[in-house]
């Protein structure tokens, strides 16, 4: 790489945490005008090296020299990497709901006469960010009234008002549909044209392969290689998966003999309306079974029902109206509360483990604990060493990778967070789990643990449903496929019939198709 086309050099950038090294002499070189991925499993240190280049972590509290446009640099705060053009988007939004899109453009860095803000200037100027951008939505249009997808964008349009020379996503698109996230690569490859440099961090591979010029790893703390993506050896995604774990992993999925026993829960004839359009149907007669020891997927594209229907089974936690049977081992149950449903032996893993799945202020052991109090209590006191030692064992047991179980769970990767939550549920013990998206956000080393997790729960008679929007990861872990399309099952197939256009095809399935 010629360094006189070099816009970013880190060099030898070394972080440490209490009692965790987070990089160790790292080296990353960024060419102007491209897009470069940054590749890594969950905890590899990708994220904190970007906190430490965009000043997150200030100059002094790690060890190495950065150097962008030549000059080295020494940023204490955000502020000051924006001001020399390094902007950084960060995995949550950092928008204000309750604010005009113009307003959160804007904010911090407003169009003002005099101390007063001028809102003609502002309106206007955010009209022509939001073109750049795509986006048709009015200036004075709240956040909260838009989508995710157009979250990110407004983030992004925030950027170019900073006058933009380095551009950083982390992980741009993991809460984002197909759609959306195929127009954000378009937007990226419409600023490269611009002039503008995107750093990159996600754990899709094909999205990397579409839209990097260059790929770094960084596996434990580490730079691996860097990768030039239009060289003369194509890399593939085996290739990327290799440098990231450390080993080829031919298998994604780990072989398991499925020991399938007697039904567990059926669920019969279940509809559920809007908690707020009481008229509107979001789960139509749905009816699905898992045995002991089985593990069903639930396939479905976005607004299918089937985040909807967990919830609705889970104790009605989402939902009005609701009719239908639940039959658990052979006899009919109604739990109407999530405390009865997890009294009853179901529990459910939300796909929102941030927001829903765990506290992220407190510790590992108070997260793994929460589910199960009773379990942990004498005379109504938590008996705190019993507690500890529980704690303990799940952090041992499923590689959680942290100091100890006073670690603050919000500090852990997206993958060692996942491992906390399904701990937190295995310690309640249920008879039936429901796992929403367990690898969302998740790379492909740290998935590879989860799925051994889940075959581990069902080797020992439980019933497992997972939901995913990965169609590979259905097919590869388990015994039996439902398809949900417009709040209504539409089909189910066997492993061994399943393939991803059979399912799809279930998927897109139309209502009076269905009914046929």
């Amino acid at each position: 790489m010629s360094t006189d086309n070099v816009i970013l050099e880190m060099r030898g950038i070394t972080k440490t945490f209490p009692g965790v090294k987070a990089l160790q002499d790292v080296t990353l070189q960024v060419t102007r005008g491209e897009v470069h991925a940054i590749c890594g499993e969950n905890g590899a240190g990708k994220s904190t090296l970007m906190k430490v280049l965009s000043g997150v972590y200030p100059h002094g509290s790690y060890t190495g020299d950065i150097l962008f446009e030549d000059e080295p640099c020494e940023f204490r705060t955000i502020r000051d990497s924006e001001e020399r053009g390094i902007v950084i988007i960060h995995q949550e939004l950092a928008l204000s709901p309750y604010l005009s899109i113009a307003e959160n453009i804007f904010l911090g860095n407003e169009r003002a006469k005099g101390g007063v803000i001028d809102w003609h200037k502002t309106n206007s100027e955010a009209a022509m960010l939001l073109a750049r951008v795509g986006l048709t939505e009015h200036p004075d249009t709240k956040v909260m009234d838009i989508g995710v997808g157009k979250q990110q964008l407004v983030e992004i349009a925030k950027a170019l008002s900073k006058r933009v020379k380095l551009l950083i996503l982390d992980e741009p698109t993991a809460a984002l549909n197909d759609e959306d996230s195929a127009h954000l690569l378009d937007l990226m490859r419409s600023l490269k044209g611009q002039g503008i440099t995107s750093i990159i961090i996600s754990h899709k591979l094909n999205e990397i392969a579409a839209i990097a010029d260059s790929t770094t790893i960084i596996r434990d703390g580490q730079t691996i290689e860097t990768l030039d993506m239009h060289g003369a050896e194509p890399v593939t995604e085996d290739r990327i998966i290799r440098a990231m774990v450390g080993r080829s992993l031919e298998n994604r999925y780990p072989e398991r003999t499925p020991e399938i026993g007697e039904e567990a829960l059926r669920v019969e004839n279940w509809t559920v309306h809007h908690p707020n359009d009481h008229s509107r149907v979001v789960v139509d007669n749905a009816n699905l079974d898992v045995r002991k020891g089985e593990i069903v997927g639930i396939a479905g594209l976005m607004g299918a029902g089937r985040t909807e229907f967990a919830m609705s089974v889970f104790g009605r936690s989402y939902g009005s109206n609701i009719s239908g049977r639940l039959v658990k081992d052979g006899e009919e149950i109604s739990p109407k509360s999530v405390k009865q449903a997890i009294n009853a032996g179901i529990a459910y893993a939300t796909e929102d483990r941030k927001r829903y799945g765990l506290n992220l202020i407190e510790d590992i052991k108070r997260n793994i604990s929460s589910s199960a109090l009773g379990k942990l209590s004498r005379f109504g006191v938590v008996d705190g060493r019993t507690e500890v030692g529980t704690a303990e064992g799940y952090r041992k047991d499923m590689n959680i990778k942290a100091p100890s179980v006073d670690a603050v769970t919000g500090k852990l990767s997206g993958g060692n967070q996942q491992k906390v939550v399904l701990s937190k549920w295995i310690f309640a013990d249920p008879d039936v789990l429901i796992l929403d998206e367990p690898t969302r956000g998740i790379d492909v080393g740290a998935k590879y643990e989860i799925y051994q997790i889940i075959n581990k729960l069902a080797e020992q008679g439980k019933a497992v449903i997972v939901i995913s929007s990965e169609l590979p990861e259905l097919l590869g872990i388990c015994d039996r496929v439902f398809a949900m399309s417009q709040g209504r099952i539409t089909g189910v197939l066997p492993r061994g019939e399943a393939d991803q256009e059979s399912l799809m095809r279930y998927m897109t399935m139309e209502k009076e198709s269905a009914q046929a």
